[in-house]
């Protein structure tokens, strides 16, 4: 028989503990709500979870979309998935079904085993998400792409994919979707979507810890979380063309891998040499990033699980923004905030492309300063392949997508966060 779950504005009898946020008698479990209502029914989510309690139902008049949502984001969990039973949210259905439809397609290609998810089975996963999803709310497909693999990218000048792909059995790839609800072939671009998809990180000859290379399968989550984003996008009424670029391949060692001293020559002319492999992230990122910037585009974001210097600085718990358009960052922290997301701003000034530079090539995959701001250099290297790259362009460092362990708010695996401020950021334009 399933729990029944109700929301509660009043203090939990004294016998469930002081700020007790759960309580339970003969009908079911309460949550009674405290400061942050939505972060307390997440919290319990978890608790009830925990507990073993894998059916769910929600009751009483309080459960509207984003409290059911919330819970669902603490009760979602990759094993014993449980049921939770939603009351009807009438004109909001639509949308909620949405959100879990396309989180679960950003988390579950987050969390599959590098074994299934090879880089060009998640360019073409990913291809066939956006596609669906713009049969399903177009009515048509609107959506044209193109998966470029193996020696091909080596052909068409896509160096950065190619060295870093080219030691693994499995073919690097680059996935070019065009969305374009129009049909007019010369319709504006409103946005270029950049995504990182490593779809398993050795650290190449730079090779990783074993226990940092545990979830290594998970450095796609910036890829996924562009595709997710722009998915729910469409569901909510996209009508604007938007590009998406997913550079995509695997970092291993072996005979043909790339080495540190190699040289990258990309076609927009800028050179890179290569001091560390496992800053592979920035060297496929940029492929997209020059082809994004031959759009015209009326802005780029790039999304990539990129540094740990990020995730030092912010934990799992934000989405890290670099950018120097202030006003392209204030309008995604209006949607973060309007979507309940947690972002927060790093710095990137002019002074960080100075810090990586080469003596044998234009600049170097790794800063040069003996304590450098890690996650500002790298966005430092990126900002050579996009032709402005002082407005309408911002990086995320993508600290949050993915929790190697649990916590109070989230199980263990991808979360999902930042689909619906992206998604927001896009339908705001």
């Amino acid at each position: 028989m399933a729990m029944q779950i109700t929301l509660s504005k009043q203090a939990a009898p004294e016998q469930w503990g002081k700020n007790a946020i759960l309580s339970a008698n003969e009908q079911g479990m309460t949550i009674h709500l405290q400061k942050d209502p939505l972060t307390t029914i997440q919290r319990a989510a978890r608790k009830i979870k925990n507990q073993g309690i894998l059916d769910t139902v929600l009751t009483g008049s309080d459960w509207a979309l984003e409290q059911c949502w919330a819970f669902h984001q603490g009760f979602v969990s990759v094993r014993n998935s449980g049921t939770v039973s939603y009351p009807d949210l009438a004109g909001q259905q639509a949308e909620f079904d949405a959100r879990v439809h396309c989180s679960s397609f950003t988390r579950s290609l987050i969390n599959e085993s590098s074994e299934t998810l090879t880089p060009e089975c998640l360019a073409q996963k990913s291809a066939e998400f956006i596609t669906k999803q713009s049969e399903q709310y177009l009515g048509k497909n609107a959506v044209s792409a193109e998966i470029i693999c193996g020696e091909e990218l080596k052909k068409q000048g896509y160096h950065g994919i190619w060295t870093v792909g080219k030691g693994s059995a499995n073919k690097p790839a680059l996935l070019k979707l065009d969305f374009n609800p129009s049909g007019d072939i010369n319709a504006p671009v409103l946005a270029c979507l950049v995504g990182k998809g490593i779809t398993f990180d050795t650290g190449g000859y730079s090779i990783k810890l074993s226990d940092s290379m545990s979830t290594m399968r998970t450095d796609m989550g910036g890829a996924a979380l562009l595709t997710g984003a722009l998915g729910f996008a469409i569901s909510r009424g996209l009508t604007q063309r938007v590009k998406l670029y997913l550079c995509c391949a695997e970092n291993m060692v072996s005979s043909t891998a790339f080495k540190l001293g190699d040289i990258i020559e990309y076609r927009n002319g800028v050179s890179a040499e290569v001091l560390n492999t496992d800053a592979e992230g920035r060297l496929v990122l940029a492929d997209g990033l020059i082809e994004a910037s031959e759009q015209n585009a009326k802005f780029i974001i790039d999304a990539a699980t990129l540094t740990g210097a990020a995730k030092v600085a912010v934990g799992n718990d934000y989405h890290s923004v670099l950018s120097m358009d202030d006003e392209l960052t204030a309008r995604l922290f209006n949607a973060a905030k309007a979507e309940n997301e947690p972002f927060w701003r790093l710095p990137f000034e002019e002074f960080h492309r100075s810090q990586i530079s080469s003596s044998f090539a234009d600049i170097a995959n790794i800063g040069m300063v003996p304590v450098g701001a890690g996650a500002s250099t790298a966005t430092a290297f990126l900002s050579y392949f996009v032709k402005d790259y002082s407005q309408n362009w911002l990086h995320i460092d993508a600290s949050a997508t993915f929790r190697k362990t649990a916590s109070d708010l989230w199980a263990a695996g991808a979360t999902g966060l930042g689909m619906k401020t992206l998604a927001n950021l896009l339908l705001s334009q």
